[in-house]
Parts: structure tokens; C-alpha cells; sequence
């Protein structure tokens, strides 16, 4: 029997795999399900008495039979799911059609196939070249399978998406390019984990942790994750991940600073998409960081309503990462989403996750990795203190609800904001919200493991102070405007006296520019308002705040915090309302290319201020437009 030509019919196989979007210069197949190769013979017809063929599948640098990484499998008339297998069936004259099956549990990466071909007594072998195998969120035996159709084009196949800023009141968005399928990013991805392999020398599981989504996600946030925050590229100039992996491909692999929680979230999600596991990106409003106690985070503010910074950190967002994969480790064989967070934790470890959104919402906290740090920033309750003199503070307000404000991602299909809250805890007093609490409150405070409940209730109640309207008045900010920037903030102070008799008060209001991780910058803005309310009277007072006010001192995410609080020196209950307020950014207009035509971009800028504005940069990307990001001057 004398070889002919071997046809791996990748066009058709990368089609079916659903990996077409990589190109198909290259075998790129998913896991669980076979694809075709043709073998051509050039004497005479393959005659399976006398002619035998096997197969040998390698991967890894040092591919051995013991540590799994390598397998030899003949040809056969049938496929076997369970391990590797092909088969055969007679396709033209003088050729055959092999079918090839890596079984759900094969190693994601770059594999090599060997043929060998024994014929009347002789053997000789044929290198058929090299191909990759990803995750198949398409196949039910798949820890990541999905079935859902809509949800694997949104969260697998999709490259382009929707993140999620500003403060939970005012939401604002931004795109961002994933280019999963962008030229080399694969290439890209399996490098993270062959740098990221490291992460699991030394483990029980040796080499085998590349066929469990749940180790790979644990790679990948290792890797993802970035505790250097000095020089670097800002990361608000950043409008896709593809530029930030290819920096750091090309740099050697060495780290690329500096990200944030959206951009570190962003790029972990390009490279689970790119191995196959269904991902997106998730923002927590009001996200507690830092935090003494975990269930429970400390505002500081003084008598004029600065606010002060403090061990806590009340971050207005944080971003993270949720994939979908079947818990397996966990004896939990249905497949629901996981939270990845590569952001640096403050307890000084490098990231948190995977954890099941499920067990969050249950305070199963036993049960998974990090579950208590996720808990945390989506139940916590928020204590304001007023800071006095040698360091005593007095109990401002209380709020169980603050935190874990508008969970958000984009929706599937569209570019609209889903708020997913509910798929991690309980409305605010319901039984089952009670009962996952106290859960969770015994496993983070281990000194309540066997209390009753009475006795967290008791000490929660003791966190607790009367709120405004016990102290018999109503207080709350409403906008008027949602202020571009540029234009003035125009609000409405709403008070209401709660009482049958008249009250006095004077209000110190004050103004100080936020950073999205809950760090109060100098005041900007003050005035004293006396507010005189009579017998249940309510009262709209207007507030007015220039640009001219807030111009030169707005940070990077356009965040500001207003706070009344009355005034200590005339006695009685202190008062304190707040509101985070976020000024939008001018929008930029594209002109609309049009398929199979010369494509001119005409971009459009209207500078709302009136005055120049100079030494400014544009940062575009064009996904199939051009290779590499551009910086217009």
C-alpha cells in the first residue's frame, strides 16, 4: 500500500466545530465531537485484512503515556466516546473517509498527529501536522456545555461587548472589542497557559489540569491578574483586549501595566471565550474593598460633610468575570456561572474564584473558593460615622441594602444592560435572603458557628442607628439633569418634616471629586444652608453646581459625591444625605460604512466647553479594518 495524499479537510471540520471564526489555515476543533480527515492511496484500494493504521495524538513538551499526554489508538469500523478513537468508511476510489475523536475529557492546547500505516509486513509512518482542541460549550457531555443557542453566539462567539461604570443611579456604558477571534489571539491564549502551568506544578492533578475548565479558569486568573499599579498605559485608553495580549506576547510575556477591574475582567473574558468556556462581564455597584469587618464596611465623613479617607473602601463599581462550566470538583454536575475575579484581593492573594454565583446567593460559603470574599461585597451594610476630635466618631446612618447595588452585564444579543441582582441574593427581608445570611454571617464570624439567630440579630441591631426618618425627617437628592460634561449640575434637595412640630436646621453641603475606587479627593464645592420646616411641611430646595466648579477637578470616571449633613454645634440628631453623581462624556459619531464599498471613517467630536481644548488624542480600533490600534493627535 503506498500513501497518497492526506486531505484534513479543515475548512469543513473548523465549519462544524464552530472554530471557522480562527481562520481555517489551521485544525482548530472542539472536544467531544469527531472531525474528518481523507486518506488517499496511490496503488490500490485499502484493504483493512491486511493493511493496519494507527494514530498517535501528543501534547505538552514532554509527552509521555503516563502523565496522559500522550495516547496511541488504531483505526477501527466504529467510534469509542470514551477515549480517543477514529474509524473509517470508504469515500472515493482508491481513498478513505477517517472519522477522529477527542473524547470530553482530552487536554485543551496544540496537539500533534502522527499516522502509521503497517502493510504486508512493512510500517511507515506519516506526521499529519499539528491542530488545537478547545472547549465545546456545544457538546452535553462538556462541563461548559450551554444549551442555548443565543446564549453561546453571546457568550462564546460574540467579539464585541458592552461594559458597565458610573454609580448604580446613573449606569453608564462603554464598548469593548474581546477579538477572540482576532489573528493570533489563540496562539496568545495557549501561551497564558503554558506560562500559567506553573500555577499547578507540584499538584496531584500533574498535567492533567488542562481538561478541567475549573483548573484552566484558575490558570487564567493567575495570569490575568496584575498587582502593579505605577506607570503604565491608563486604562481608560484601552478599547479592546486584543492590543493588551499582543503587548504582552510580544513583550517577552512580560506583565502590561497597569489595568483596572474592567480591564482585567475584559481580557480574562477574551481568553476564556477563546478556549471555549461561555464568559462575560459582570459590574457590582457600591463594592466593598478593604473592609475590617467583611459584612460590614465604615464611611467617615467631618461636620462641613467632607468625606474622609478611612481603612474601608466603598468602591462606587468593581468588575469581575463569570464563566459557565459544571462544578464537577464540587460533585455539582449542572452547569451554572462561576465568578472569576483577577483583580488583586486585599488580603494581599493574588485573585478569588471560581465560586457559583448559586452557593453566593444560598451562603453556601463551605462550599467553594472564595465564596466569602463574594459574599461580602454584595451584602455588606454600610455605617456612616461622624469623625470628632482625639479620634472619637459618632454613628451617622445605617444601610443593610447598599451594597451589590444593579449587578450588571449586557443582555444577549443587544447591546442593552441587564440587571442580574437577583441571581445573587435575596430580596432585602425576605425568608430565604434571612436564612442565607445567617448562613454565610456563621462561616465569615467562625465565633457564631453554633449561635442562635437572636444573637446575630441582636448584634446587627446594635450596628444599626435610627435612619433620617425616625430622627423625623426625610431627606434625599433628586436630578434634575443628567449633565453632559461641560454643562452645570442642577439638583433638587427634597426635605419633609416628619413631625408635628417645627425644626430648625443648618445643613453644611459640600462637593469632593470621587475615584471609582471610593477615594475622596479635596472639596471643591461648599455652602451652609438654615432650612426652617414647618408641622409636616415638605420642602424643595434647588442646588446648582457650575462647570465652571467641577471642570478642573474631575477625575478620570467622572464621579462626584454631594453630602448635607447638619450641623453638630446646634445639638440634637445629626443628619447626613449623599448622592454619587456622574457627569457623562461627550459622545463621538462614526459614519456608517457599507458592506463591499471603500470605507472612509468620518469621526465627529463637538467640544461642549467654552474654551479650546488642546494637545487632544483619539485611541481607534477597527476590527478587520486595520492591524493595529491607532492614535490620532
Amino acid at each position: 500500500l503506498s500513501l497518497g495524499d492526506v486531505d484534513l479537510n479543515r475548512p469543513h471540520n473548523c465549519k462544524c466545530h464552530n472554530t471557522h471564526f480562527f481562520g481555517t489555515d489551521r485544525q482548530t476543533v472542539r472536544r467531544g465531537q469527531a472531525f474528518d480527515l481523507y486518506v488517499h492511496f496511490q496503488n490500490r484500494e485499502w484493504d483493512d485484512s491486511v493493511d493496519k493504521i494507527s494514530f498517535t495524538v501528543e501534547t505538552g513538551l514532554r509527552p509521555c503515556e503516563s502523565k496522559e499526554m500522550k495516547c496511541t489508538f488504531p483505526l477501527g469500523r466504529c467510534i469509542d466516546q470514551t477515549c480517543w478513537s477514529a474509524c473509517y468508511k470508504p469515500h472515493q476510489h482508491r481513498c478513505i473517509n477517517i472519522s477522529m475523536f477527542p473524547p470530553i475529557d482530552a487536554c485543551i492546547g496544540r496537539h500533534i498527529l502522527n499516522m502509521s500505516i503497517t502493510s504486508c509486513d512493512r510500517t511507515f509512518q506519516q506526521c499529519l501536522g499539528d491542530f488545537d482542541i478547545l472547549f465545546n460549550p456545544w457538546c452535553a457531555d462538556d462541563p461548559v456545555y450551554m444549551d442555548n443557542q443565543a446564549h453561546r453566539e453571546e457568550y462564546v462567539l460574540n467579539e464585541h461587548g458592552m461594559l458597565y461604570e458610573g454609580v448604580h443611579k446613573h449606569v453608564t456604558s462603554r464598548p469593548w472589542h474581546f477579538g477572540q477571534f482576532e489573528n493570533g489571539i489563540l496562539d496568545i491564549c495557549l501561551k497564558v497557559l503554558d506560562i500559567g502551568s506553573n500555577y499547578h506544578q507540584g499538584s496531584e492533578r500533574g498535567c492533567r489540569w488542562r481538561n478541567d475548565p475549573v483548573h484552566v479558569s484558575m490558570v487564567v486568573n493567575h495570569m490575568v491578574n496584575n498587582n502593579d499599579y505605577l506607570k503604565g498605559t491608563n486604562p481608560l485608553t484601552w478599547n479592546g483586549s486584543v492590543p493588551i495580549l499582543q503587548q504582552w506576547y510580544n513583550g517577552r510575556c512580560r506583565p502590561v501595566r497597569f489595568g483596572d477591574c474592567l480591564t482585567l475582567a475584559s481580557v480574562m473574558c477574551t481568553v476564556m471565550r477563546c478556549l471555549g468556556i461561555p464568559s462575560r462581564v459582570i459590574t457590582n455597584f457600591c463594592s466593598p474593598h478593604c473592609a475590617e469587618n467583611p459584612l460590614a464596611v465604615n464611611e467617615l465623613f467631618d461636620s462641613t460633610g467632607k468625606t474622609l479617607c478611612g481603612k474601608d473602601k466603598l468602591w462606587a463599581y468593581h468588575c469581575w468575570n463569570e464563566s459557565w462550566m459544571a462544578r464537577r470538583d464540587l460533585d455539582l454536575c449542572s452547569s451554572n456561572w462561576q465568578c472569576l475575579d483577577p483583580t488583586p484581593m486585599e488580603s494581599g492573594r493574588a485573585c478569588c474564584g471560581p465560586t457559583s454565583i448559586r452557593s453566593v446567593k444560598d451562603g453556601e460559603l463551605d462550599l467553594d473558593y472564595d465564596g466569602q470574599h463574594i459574599f461580602s461585597r454584595l451584602n455588606a451594610s454600610c455605617i456612616g460615622w461622624l469623625s470628632k476630635n482625639s479620634d472619637k466618631k459618632e454613628k451617622l446612618c445605617y444601610d443593610a441594602w447598599l451594597c451589590g447595588q444593579c449587578v450588571s452585564t449586557k443582555s444577549v444579543g443587544n447591546n442593552h444592560h441587564e440587571d442580574i441582582t437577583g441571581a445573587y441574593k435575596y430580596e432585602l427581608g425576605s425568608l430565604k435572603g434571612k436564612e442565607a445570611f445567617y448562613k454565610a454571617y456563621r462561616r465569615i464570624h467562625s465565633g457564631y458557628c453554633n449561635a442562635p439567630n437572636c444573637h446575630i440579630d441582636r448584634d446587627l441591631a446594635a450596628l444599626q442607628s435610627p435612619f433620617l426618618s425616625d430622627a423625623g425627617v426625610s431627606m434625599r437628592f433628586k436630578m434634575v439633569n443628567c449633565p453632559m460634561y461641560g454643562q452645570d449640575v442642577h439638583l433638587h434637595w427634597l426635605l419633609e418634616n416628619l413631625r408635628n412640630e417645627c425644626k430648625n436646621l443648618n445643613f453644611n453641603l459640600c462637593t469632593q471629586v470621587l475615584t471609582h475606587n471610593g477615594c475622596a479627593l479635596d472639596q471643591f464645592w461648599k455652602e451652609n444652608i438654615n432650612v426652617a420646616l414647618g408641622p409636616r411641611e415638605a420642602k424643595t430646595i434647588p442646588l446648582h453646581i457650575s462647570y465652571n466648579q467641577y471642570g478642573h477637578h474631575l477625575g478620570d470616571h467622572n464621579i462626584m459625591r454631594l453630602v448635607a449633613i447638619s450641623d453638630p454645634e446646634c445639638g440634637g440628631e445629626v443628619l447626613v444625605v449623599k448622592r454619587d453623581i456622574v457627569i457623562n462624556r461627550p459622545t463621538v459619531l462614526l459614519g456608517l460604512p457599507q458592506l463591499n464599498e471603500p470605507c472612509t471613517a468620518e469621526i465627529s467630536f463637538c467640544n461642549p466647553l467654552q474654551e479650546d481644548l488642546k494637545n487632544c488624542v483619539l485611541n481607534l480600533e477597527g476590527c478587520g479594518l486595520f492591524k493595529e490600534p491607532m492614535t490620532i493627535e
